[in-house]
C-alpha cells in the first residue's frame, strides 16, 4: 500500500510574505507587477511538484510609502496569464463573494479551467476589510454573518451555472448541422434571498467537472461553509493540538452534507525560513526582521489586533483591551490567534509581537534545516492536523528556491511528497473526485 503524501500549495505574495521582504536585498522587489517574473516563479513551483500556486487577494489596503502592501495586480488575471505557460501546476486566485455577482465569477473561472485544461481553483472569500465598502459604492461593510449567507446562496448558485450545460452538450457533428444537445442544456431559475439568476452559463462543465473551491476561515460559519461546499480549506492555526480539534470539527461536519473524509484536504499556511544549519535560518529571519521600520511594523500589528496602535512606542507594552467591534456577529479569529501567540511565546513588547508575525501573520512559523523542517510538517501530517500545507515563502525569489531545493527533496525522500505528478488536472492531483452534474443524476433517476 502507497504511504499517503501531502499537498502543498505554494502562495505567492509578492513582492515577498515578510511584511520587509522588499527591503531584503535577495528579493526582486521592482518585478512584481512583470508577467516573466510571474512565470518564472510559476516555473519554480511546478519544478517543485507543488498542487497548486495560490494568490490572496485584498481590495481597500491603505497606501503607504514605506510599504508596497496596497500594490498588486488581479490575481484573476495573473492566473489567466500563467495557465498558458504552466503544464501540470493548480492555478488558485481569491475572488470575494461580497462585491462579486455569480455569473461573473461562473463565467470567467469556467474559462480558466477550460483553457489550463482543468487547473484552476476559486478562493472564496468574503472580504474582511471593511474599507472595501467604499470601493463599490457602499457605505458600510455587510456584518460577517451576512456575508457568509451570502457566500452560501452565491456559491450554489455559481454551482448551478457551472452544470446549465453538461459537458457531452457539444456533438460538432457538420454533416448533420447538429452543434449540441439541447436535452444537455439545463437553464437555471434560482429566486433566493440574495440573487435571482436565470438562464444558462456560456460554456460546458469544465475539464475536472468544475474548478476547485477553496475557502479561507476558521469561523463558525466559514467551518460550516467549508463542510457544505469546500474542497480545499486554508486555515491558520500555531500548536498540533489546534490544528487537530480544527480538523476534527471541519472533518466532522462532512457527513450531514453526504461527504467524505477525502472530499475536503485542509491546508494550515506555514511560514517556511530554511537553511542547510540552523543557524544560519536564524539569521535569516534576524535579517529581515531588522528590516522592519517601525511604522510599517505598528501598522501591520493594527490591522491584526483591530486596535490602532500606530501611534505607540514599539518598545511599549501589548494593550491587553480587546478592540471595540462594531459587528458583534465577527469572532475576530485572527486577533484570537495573534494574541494567543503573544501569551504563549511571552511576548511583552509591540516590537517584539510584529517582528514574530511579521511574515506568517498568524500562521505557523518553522525556523531550521531542511530536516528539521521536514520533522514538524511530517509530525502534523500523520497526526491528522492537516493533509497538507499552504507554504508561505520568506522571499521570493531566493526564499522561494531554497523551500524548492531543500525542503521538498527531504520530503520525497521521506516518501511525504510526489516526485511526479499524479495527473493532468487539480483534482487529480489533489485526490478529489470529479463532481457529477446534479442535472444528469435527476435524470438517471427519472
Amino acid at each position: 500500500m502507497a504511504k499517503k503524501q501531502m499537498k502543498l500549495g505554494a502562495f505567492i505574495n509578492l513582492p515577498g510574505q515578510h511584511v520587509a521582504s522588499w527591503r531584503y536585498e535577495g528579493t526582486e522587489s521592482d518585478r512584481f507587477l512583470e508577467l516573466d517574473y510571474l512565470v518564472e516563479l510559476a516555473k519554480i513551483a511546478e519544478r517543485g511538484k507543488f498542487d497548486t500556486i495560490f494568490f490572496a487577494d485584498v481590495f481597500g489596503t491603505p497606501i503607504a510609502e514605506n510599504s508596497p502592501s496596497g500594490i498588486k495586480l488581479d490575481p484573476l488575471i495573473i492566473i489567466a496569464a500563467l495557465a498558458a505557460v504552466t503544464k501540470k501546476i493548480g492555478l488558485t486566485a481569491t475572488l470575494t463573494t461580497t462585491y462579486n455577482e455569480p455569473f461573473q465569477v461562473a463565467r470567467r473561472f469556467a474559462a480558466i479551467d477550460h483553457l489550463s485544461g482543468g487547473r484552476a481553483a476559486w478562493n472564496v472569500v468574503t472580504s474582511n476589510n471593511n474599507f472595501e465598502s467604499l470601493l463599490f459604492g457602499k457605505e458600510k461593510h455587510l456584518a460577517h454573518a451576512e456575508r457568509y449567507e451570502r457566500a452560501e446562496e452565491f456559491l450554489e448558485v455559481v454551482k448551478k451555472l457551472w452544470f446549465s450545460i453538461d459537458r457531452d452538450a457539444l456533438v460538432i457533428d457538420k454533416e448533420r448541422g447538429q452543434f449540441l444537445r439541447s436535452e444537455k442544456v439545463n437553464p437555471v431559475n434560482h429566486a433566493g434571498k440574495w440573487f435571482k439568476v436565470q438562464g444558462t452559463l456560456d460554456a460546458p462543465s469544465t475539464p475536472q467537472g468544475h474548478p476547485v473551491i477553496v475557502q479561507a476561515g476558521s469561523s463558525e460559519a466559514g467551518k460550516e461553509l467549508a463542510a457544505k461546499s469546500a474542497e480545499v480549506i486554508f486555515t491558520a492555526w500555531q500548536t498540533l493540538e489546534d490544528a487537530q480539534k480544527f480538523y476534527r470539527d471541519v472533518k466532522g461536519r462532512l457527513a450531514k452534507y453526504g461527504r467524505k473524509n477525502e472530499d475536503l484536504k485542509i491546508m494550515p499556511g506555514v511560514f517556511i525560513t530554511v537553511a542547510k544549519t540552523e543557524e544560519e535560518a536564524i539569521s535569516k529571519r534576524k535579517q529581515l526582521n531588522g528590516y522592519i521600520l517601525p511604522e510599517t511594523g505598528l501598522a501591520y500589528l493594527t490591522a491584526f489586533l483591530g486596535i490602532d496602535v500606530r501611534g505607540y512606542d514599539p518598545n511599549d507594552p501589548i494593550p491587553q483591551e480587546n478592540a471595540e467591534i462594531e459587528d458583534k456577529t465577527n469572532p475576530q479569529i485572527r486577533a484570537s490567534i495573534v494574541r494567543g501567540i503573544a501569551e504563549r511565546e511571552n511576548l511583552k513588547t509591540l516590537r517584539e509581537l510584529y517582528e514574530h508575525i511579521a511574515g506568517a501573520r498568524g500562521h505557523r512559523e518553522i525556523v531550521g534545516t531542511p530536516e528539521q523542517i521536514a520533522d514538524q510538517l511530517e509530525e502534523w501530517f500523520l497526526n491528522d492536523g492537516a493533509d497538507g500545507f499552504n507554504i508561505m515563502p520568506p522571499t521570493f525569489p531566493e526564499g522561494f528556491k531554497d523551500i524548492v531545493e531543500l525542503v521538498i527533496p527531504e520530503l520525497q525522500r521521506r516518501g511525504l511528497f510526489r516526485t511526479e505528478y499524479e495527473g493532468n488536472t487539480l483534482r487529480e492531483n489533489l485526490g478529489l473526485a470529479v463532481p457529477q452534474n446534479p442535472n444528469t443524476r435527476q435524470s438517471q433517476n427519472v
